[in-house]
């Protein structure tokens, strides 16, 4: 199978590594100097990264060794060997004796890892990915805020009151919206008081922020989604269960749309989709 311009399952050349690290976005080039090795070790991992999530290096492709790879890019071998480590950390390749450093399968990939999910939006990000991301917090945030209108305290509701009072303030097309969305989500999964929730909570929060950071870059900001944010705060405050989850799903069904509505437009398929809304109620 042909991936990125080389055979699955095949060894990169010098050539093509030179031109993903060393081309295109991403941190600047490192400054000569004292106190620069982090910056080239960050750098060859952030393009790497981006490489292997972007389907340049796919997986069973083995990557140039540690002596040609240095040389090729002009850094030090243990910049290099410190990026390996870092993308090895983060389930993206192994390093094997004789034969050298292999691309991991998919399933192995850390996808909730914050670093590699700037990684996969530093560009178009995956479609399969995206909904995969999209499906966790579907099956996340939903639950999560039926707890958090049972267990959640003054303290907890003021941080959500706070926070969208800095949304409707700032918007989400600033930083200042965004962290203020993030500390939001953040903080209803904190507000469930269990533990395995709150593990998963700097990766949504991580899913948040690049998902709608996707969105705006593709200008696909169009709707407020302010009062789905507030149908789940008022529902928290009211201690009603079965409101919270379900104003939850509804706003995170319809971030999902929107996502694929950006999704759609960079590959010139978008098609305008129907947005889910509020229930009448029954009974």
């Amino acid at each position: 199978m042909d991936v990125g311009g080389h055979e699955t399952g095949s060894t990169a050349s010098d050539e093509d590594v030179v031109a993903l690290v060393s081309e295109g976005g991403g941190p600047p080039a490192p400054a000569t100097g004292r106190g620069t090795t982090r910056r080239p070790r960050g750098a060859i991992a952030f393009k790497l990264g981006v490489s292997i999530l972007s389907g340049e290096f796919a997986p069973g492709d083995v990557l140039p060794g540690e002596i040609a790879f240095s040389e090729a890019l002009q850094v030090s071998r243990s910049a290099y060997r410190e990026a390996m480590q870092v993308l090895t950390a983060k389930g993206l390749v192994a390093s094997r004796p004789k034969t050298g450093t292999r691309v991991l399968p998919r399933d192995r990939w850390n996808l909730l890892d914050p670093d590699v999910l700037a990684w996969a939006f530093s560009g178009d990000p995956d479609e399969q990915l995206v909904r995969s991301l999209f499906e966790l917090r579907l099956i996340v945030e939903p639950a999560a805020a039926g707890l958090a209108a049972t267990r959640r305290s003054d303290e907890e509701l003021l941080q959500m009151s706070e926070a969208l009072a800095l949304m409707k303030r700032h918007t989400l097309a600033t930083e200042e919206g965004r962290r203020a969305d993030r500390l939001f989500h953040n903080t209803i999964l904190r507000a469930t008081r269990n533990d395995a929730l709150a593990v998963l909570s700097v990766s949504i929060e991580a899913v948040v922020s690049w998902t709608t950071q996707y969105k705006q870059r593709m200008g696909k900001l169009p709707r407020d989604s302010l009062p789905e944010h507030v149908r789940v705060f008022d529902a928290i405050v009211a201690g009603d269960v079965e409101v919270a989850s379900r104003e939850m799903r509804i706003l995170v069904e319809n971030a999902l749309q929107v996502t694929r509505e950006a999704l759609g437009s960079r590959s010139g398929k978008a098609k305008p989709i129907k947005r889910r809304t509020r229930a009448a109620p029954t009974g």
